[in-house]
């Protein structure tokens, strides 16, 4: 199973991953299954969702 990134958000921004946080929460309240990972790599916060969850 794989994962689909919605967003990307910077891990230097001033709020850190809050507003990844809240975009994912704006996501699972119109029904998908968004969480929260960090991109060591990218230094980012990306919203996920499973892969075929976003149709």
């Amino acid at each position: 199973m794989g994962t689909e990134v919605l967003e990307r958000f910077p891990a230097g921004a001033p709020r850190g991953s809050w507003t990844a946080e809240e975009y994912a929460a704006r996501r699972r309240t119109e029904g998908l299954r968004a969480t929260v990972v960090m991109d060591l790599d990218s230094d980012a916060f990306l919203v996920v969702v499973p892969a075929g969850d976003e149709d």
